[in-house]
């Protein structure tokens, strides 16, 4: 919560002309009982028409001077509010963005995207009514019962038990229902990420037929999340019945004891039908009290969960200076993986050297470690063991933005964003000319694709690259990551949609680059590696072979298993 107040101490000035115009508001509305009294006991008791009208002038008055200071208060709060919680989802955006693979994989989307909505939005209402009401229903509560003994003690000492009674019943509603919100905004985490994994999945679930499994699974956390909410709803319905038979109670007290005293002539009519408006006045603020406090509850919580994540260490090892990758050589020196959480190694004692300009194919089975060791490159994720040497320097000593700039990366799912074909593209490089476009889209096998657009860059591509197919997307993502001209190429399994002729195509003109990068190819399918100049055999995160594809096929049987498996027709011809 420190963290949230760090972006609430923006609004300073917003925190103290809030409380301050609510507390004069709350001077007004606890000056009108006594003007009521003043009508009842002078202008109706003597038949004094104008003094009635006059009062009911300055009746009105106060309230369109408490109208007044409650607009001006309100429009400080939204501010505060409004302008908190934009800073806190700019700063969570910024720092999800900063967070590693291994950071991320361990909030998970559906997590990341509840922090950034509903938490923020429960803070921003706390926030909001915190700057209105924080101050005022205690000034009230407090203000009531001073005027109450101002009038009367016997009177005031029914405010007094009343008052203790009705903070048993609000607080103890309120200490109950507290931990039933958190198991609520609990189950909201769980409706978020089958919500998410439903929509983003759904091509899958209707080519499975498991719609209805899936309604039902949802169905059962959406339950579950009703029953909760109604459970807190039962509880906290308590409050107003509660409270208004209590309330109900202190009047018939406050109006016995009332009547006596007037009969004895020891008050008027008019304190009595005061007394009966600061008992109301009284027991309005402790409902907003208790709503209050439960809401302001609920925000720390979520600001706390906001918390964990701005708090998460981003920064990494960096050693200023050492930021150029002059030409590219790569070297892995006993190097070990691991993902968080898990004790068995992903990848063990890894060991090559990759030559400035050569192509280095990666090949395995499914779960092999292929895309892992690719990811270690440009620190997407840390090795656990071991020594990663580009140009002969340790990456751990390079600056990791600086590293990435110069690796150009097609990751396995081709990504594309709401924009144009150039917006896409000159992610790659801000400064590209239309000329280092086309050159890219030439030798990523995607001039075609925008020529079928019209052949103009600045074609609209939609949400995901929905209005591009599979292929498409892949040689576009390629094109971008060429854009930068990077001494580091990385394809992970990226031309799985092209025809072999257009993989080949592709991978000829990045042999053929004035200046071509350290490629690395990932892929499942032999042709694609096959002529690369060394190929990377792994099997279950260890590296059983390693050479080109002829010395491989003599002495490796995982990788002869996978070239056989996908030219069948040439068993025999080798060996």
């Amino acid at each position: 919560m420190k963290k949230v107040m760090e972006y609430l101490s923006h609004y300073k000035r917003e925190c103290i002309l809030g409380p301050l115009f609510k507390l004069l508001e709350a001077s007004f509305e606890l000056a009108i009982p006594l003007v009521v009294a003043r009508i009842v006991d002078v202008g109706i008791a003597q038949g004094d028409t104008g003094y009635i009208l006059r009062m009911c002038l300055l009746m009105g008055a106060l309230g369109f001077i408490g109208l007044a200071c409650a607009v001006t208060a309100q429009y400080f709060a939204a501010k505060a509010a409004v302008g908190t919680a934009a800073r806190l989802r700019s700063a969570l955006m910024q720092k999800m963005l900063q967070l590693s693979h291994t950071q991320i994989d361990g909030l998970g989307t559906a997590t990341m995207v509840t922090r950034m909505t509903s938490d923020v939005n429960q803070v921003q209402n706390g926030v909001n009514l915190g700057v209105r009401l924080l101050l005022r229903s205690p000034f009230v509560v407090f203000g009531a019962m001073v005027m109450a003994f101002t009038i009367d003690l016997n009177a005031a000492l029914v405010f007094a038990a009343v008052i203790v009674v009705l903070c048993v019943v609000v607080f103890g509603i309120m200490l109950i229902s507290i931990p039933m919100h958190r198991k609520v905004q609990s189950s909201l985490d769980g409706v978020t990420a089958a919500t998410r994994q439903n929509l983003t999945g759904v091509r899958v679930l209707r080519a499975f037929c498991k719609e209805d499994d899936q309604i039902h699974e949802f169905r059962e956390k959406t339950e579950d999340l009703t029953h909760k909410q109604l459970s807190v709803g039962a509880v906290t319905s308590l409050l107003n019945p509660l409270t208004m038979v209590l309330i109900d109670l202190a009047v018939v007290a406050l109006i016995f004891v009332g009547g006596w005293k007037v009969d004895a002539g020891a008050l008027t009519q008019g304190m009595v039908v005061a007394l009966y408006n600061y008992m109301s006045q009284i027991l309005v603020e402790l409902i907003k009290m208790a709503d209050l406090i439960i809401t302001i509850t609920k925000s720390v919580a979520c600001g706390k969960r906001i918390g964990t994540i701005l708090d998460m260490d981003t920064t990494g090892e960096t050693v200023p200076g050492q930021k150029a990758i002059v030409s590219g050589a790569v070297e892995f020196q006993n190097v070990h993986a691991r993902y968080a959480g898990t004790s068995a190694d992903a990848l063990e004692e890894i060991s090559f050297h990759a030559e400035p300009g050569q192509t280095i194919g990666i090949i395995g089975g499914t779960g092999a470690g292929k895309t892992t060791l690719v990811e270690l490159i440009p620190r997407l994720y840390e090795a656990a063991q071991g020594t990663i040497l580009i140009d002969g320097q340790d990456i751990r000593t390079l600056d990791k933005a600086a590293l990435r700039t110069q690796i150009g990366i097609v990751p396995q799912k081709a990504v594309l964003f709401r924009g144009t074909i150039r917006e896409n593209l000159c992610w790659g490089r801000k400064d590209a000319t239309d000329d280092d476009l086309w050159e890219a889209l030439e030798i990523a096998q995607a001039r075609e694709v925008v020529k079928d657009k019209d052949g103009e860059l600045d074609a609209m591509v939609e949400q995901e690259g929905r209005n591009f197919s599979g292929g498409q997307r892949q040689r576009l993502t390629i094109a971008r990551a060429l854009v930068r001209r990077p001494k580091i190429l990385i394809m992970d399994d990226s031309a799985s949609a092209l025809d072999y002729a257009t993989d080949a195509r592709l991978r000829m003109a990045i042999r053929g680059m004035k200046e071509p990068p350290t490629t690395f190819i990932v892929s499942q399918r032999a042709v694609s590696v096959r002529y690369a100049d060394q190929i990377l055999v792994l099997d279950d995160g260890v590296l059983v072979g390693q050479g080109t594809h002829d010395e491989l096929m003599e002495r490796c049987p995982v990788y002869q298993e996978i070239y056989y498996s996908q030219f069948p027709k040439e068993e025999g011809s080798h060996g």
